[in-house]
């Protein structure tokens, strides 16, 4: 379906982790080293948050308190009533890369991925573990050997999916009223496993390198295709129902707007480190949908 794309927000390094809250759209900046939010057109944009270490994933505590990753030191920050960001957990001892996009539960419970490698630096791909942060900061490893655990969503139901970015799937895990994780299955399949593990030759063996995602009243996920400039909708299972291309490189995407119904895209022309920090080209970008959100975030 050709839909009518447009511009909320332009003019930044490179957006991340779009979520719908208290009828605004919020992202992260990741070079400008910014917590933004806005109006649902884009208008009345504030700096919610200044993260020096780079931000990325966002959610919030029952109470109303910002979570935001700090990736550079590998840190989870809690923004006290008073506007001042504070350690709400250390998460360097058990993370091989970057901490970047995490959901965050009704009752205050954090699960946060990882890179699992110096991405930027043009390591080898390697395996990562998946965080739990509790409310009181405690920190404890959920999951193990996932390919690059990216954006995830839960369910209504307490199921868990995880996009795992260099694993051509998207993982569902049952959540137990502990916040513990079980029945481990694949629930969207691309197609295999990279063979290389060199990033320039993984990449042209992605399908879909499943980023940041949003569940619709459906059961379906939209997620962001990081290899291939679109958005795609998807069913359990993998099949591909719908897609936004947008002619630009696509990083995160979330269901928000007043009705639920406008789907919210980070653009970018690449995820080249260097070159965004250099450029101010990034987007948010918004197209109408017909299933409303769902779930978390």
């Amino acid at each position: 379906m050709r839909r009518e794309l447009t511009t909320v927000l332009s003019g930044r390094s490179f957006l991340e982790c779009p979520r719908w809250h208290d009828d605004r759209i919020w992202v992260v900046d990741f070079y400008t080293h910014e917590v933004l939010s806005a109006a649902e057109d884009g208008s009345d944009l504030r700096t919610e948050a200044a993260v020096p270490q780079q931000p990325s994933g966002l959610g919030w505590l029952p109470d109303g308190r910002l979570l935001v990753v700090s990736m550079r030191d590998a840190t989870l920050l809690r923004r006290e009533s008073d506007g001042s960001l504070v350690v709400h957990a250390d998460l360097a001892p058990h993370v091989s890369g970057h901490p970047n996009d995490m959901v965050v539960d009704g009752q205050g419970r954090a699960y946060v991925g990882n890179f699992g490698f110096d991405l930027m630096a043009g390591a080898p791909i390697g395996p990562a573990v998946l965080l739990r942060v509790d409310p009181d900061g405690t920190v404890t490893r959920v999951a193990e050997d996932l390919m690059f655990p990216n954006g995830s969503v839960l369910t209504d139901d307490g199921v868990l999916l995880v996009a795992e970015t260099f694993g051509n799937r998207v993982t569902a895990f049952d959540v137990a009223a502990d916040g513990s994780l079980s029945g481990r299955r694949v629930w969207a399949e691309f197609g295999p496993v990279p063979a290389s593990t060199v990033i320039a030759d993984a990449l042209p063996e992605l399908v879909v390198a499943p980023d940041g995602c949003g569940l619709d009243a459906e059961g379906l996920l939209w997620v962001a295709d990081a290899a291939h400039g679109r958005a795609v909708r998807v069913r359990e299972g993998g099949e591909i129902v719908d897609e936004v291309v947008t002619g630009s490189g696509v990083f995160a995407c979330m269901l928000g707007g007043s009705d639920g119904r406008t789907l919210y895209l980070c653009a970018a022309p690449d995820f080249d480190e260097h070159a965004r920090i250099a450029a101010r080209d990034a987007q948010l970008l918004a197209v109408r949908v017909e299933v409303p959100r769902a779930g978390r975030p």
